[in-house]
């Protein structure tokens, strides 16, 4: 195989592993505004302790949609390292996602219902892009190669190979 297919083979794969992620994180994002916005309308919770519920929910259905899903394929030994990263992986998303709404509310006073989905938006989307990165790096890992078996092309920690 050429540099040039081994490279168009990556990226694929790349994409199609975006585009899981992107279906499993699009329905969690769903279920976060909607937990959001039920707590919120339904509850006298404070906009960002209401967040911090609903990324919570959130996390806990995107990790069955994640395992299941997005990286069915990934090595599967490990379950108690592979949740605790993710866990810690996800409260470090939890932390920027609603940083943003907490600066949005309290710092700038944004916090009628538009405002408030507005920046929890916004701080997923920058919450995601971490998640993806580490999620696909130290959380789902690549299976071990054994003998016989094609490599996958997919990235790894630095040192794991």
């Amino acid at each position: 195989m050429s540099e040039r297919s081994a490279l168009r083979v990556r990226l694929d794969r790349l994409v199609r592993e975006a585009a899981k992620f992107g279906a499993v994180g699009g329905a969690g994002l769903l279920v976060n505004l909607l937990v959001f916005n039920l707590v919120r309308h339904t509850t006298d919770l404070p906009v960002v302790r209401a967040s911090v519920l609903a990324t919570v929910v959130a996390i806990a259905f995107n990790y069955v949609g994640f395992r299941y899903f997005t990286y069915r394929d990934r090595d599967k030994g490990g379950r108690t390292r592979e949740l605790t990263l993710f866990l810690v992986f996800s409260a470090i998303g939890l932390v920027i996602e609603n940083g943003v709404l907490y600066t949005a509310t309290y710092g700038f006073g944004w916090h009628s219902p538009l405002q408030s989905n507005v920046f929890k938006f916004v701080g997923t989307g920058i919450a995601t892009l971490f998640r993806f990165w580490s999620y696909r790096t130290w959380v789902f890992r690549v299976r071990p190669v054994k003998d016989g078996e094609p490599a996958e092309e997919t990235a790894e920690p630095a040192g794991v190979r």
